[in-house]
């Protein structure tokens, strides 16, 4: 049985962050017709289901890079987190290296996912911050600690301040960290996310994998952008949306004729499926 999955943001999602009714009926009348579709995002639970809402989603997702497996209903199935002493020693050196402090996504002692910002945020924080607006899952700290359980540690900076705190955080902390760092895809940052070493898209396919028996060749995953290089290496049949990156059109076995914004992957599936 294949296994289809896919980015969202620049890759399923229009660049408006809404689904077209195309991709929705699509996407519904696969999964009801036995199809297993599942998503592989940065994203976390609250917002993947608040952005998908209306679609059918019956296998588990992997969220947060990949930090995250839950099922539909946001049980969580696994979760890969760094300990609090590791990611106090992160923004100790981001502080040291850059002056800069990061976003912190975790889990609390409930279980409660937790967006913890530093008291002093630069622009491209504060951006985000915004659409965060009354969610109770965002709290401020100064200082800011770790917590307990941390599934990601973000730093929202310039290209030059990114690639000079991921080269120092490489030499200090070797193979006990994963970095990703990429073009934010709506504002003009870089994005660059820590987390556990086993905490990336890749790993989390192979784990899906496992849960939903099948064997790797069987997994076609969709995606834009540098954070699905991993997902890209470990699956079966790797497919680009037509904005995707060069670098990741260059790993992709079909680069599709369509972007993001016209319903790339849902007409691949209506083509695969005969739907």
């Amino acid at each position: 049985m294949k296994l289809f999955l896919t980015d969202l943001d620049k890759t399923f999602l229009r660049s408006d962050l809404s689904l077209s009714g195309f991709s929705v009926s699509l996407w519904n009348r696969a999964v009801e017709g036995g199809a297993r579709l599942s998503v592989a995002t940065a994203r976390s639970y609250t917002g993947v289901v608040k952005l998908l809402e209306g679609l059918h989603l019956k296998e588990p997702l992997i969220l947060l890079d990949g930090v995250m497996i839950a099922a539909p209903d946001g049980k969580i199935v696994d979760v890969c987190s760094l300990n609090r002493e590791i990611a106090d020693e992160i923004i100790e050196c981001g502080r040291r290296v850059a002056g800069a402090y990061p976003l912190l996504v975790g889990l609390d002692e409930s279980g409660t996912e937790r967006f913890i910002y530093p008291k002093e945020r630069n622009r491209y924080q504060e951006e985000l911050l915004e659409t965060y607006h009354n969610d109770r899952r965002v709290l401020d700290a100064d200082p800011l600690r770790a917590m307990d359980r941390n599934l990601k540690i973000v730093y929202m900076e310039s290209e030059e301040v990114t690639a000079a705190l991921e080269e120092e955080l490489k030499e200090r902390f070797g193979p006990d960290i994963e970095i990703k760092r990429s073009k934010d895809p709506y504002m003009e940052c870089w994005f660059m996310t820590v987390m556990h070493p086993e905490g990336d898209k890749s790993h989390a396919l192979r784990k899906l994998e496992q849960i939903e028996g099948v064997k790797s060749e069987e997994t076609t995953v969709f995606g834009d952008s540098h954070n699905d290089i991993g997902l890209f290496a470990a699956a079966g049949r790797k497919i680009a949306v037509s904005n995707a990156i060069d670098e990741l059109k260059e790993r992709a076995d079909i680069v599709l004729p369509w972007s993001n914004d016209e319903d790339a992957v849902a007409r691949f599936l209506q083509e695969e499926l005969k739907i």
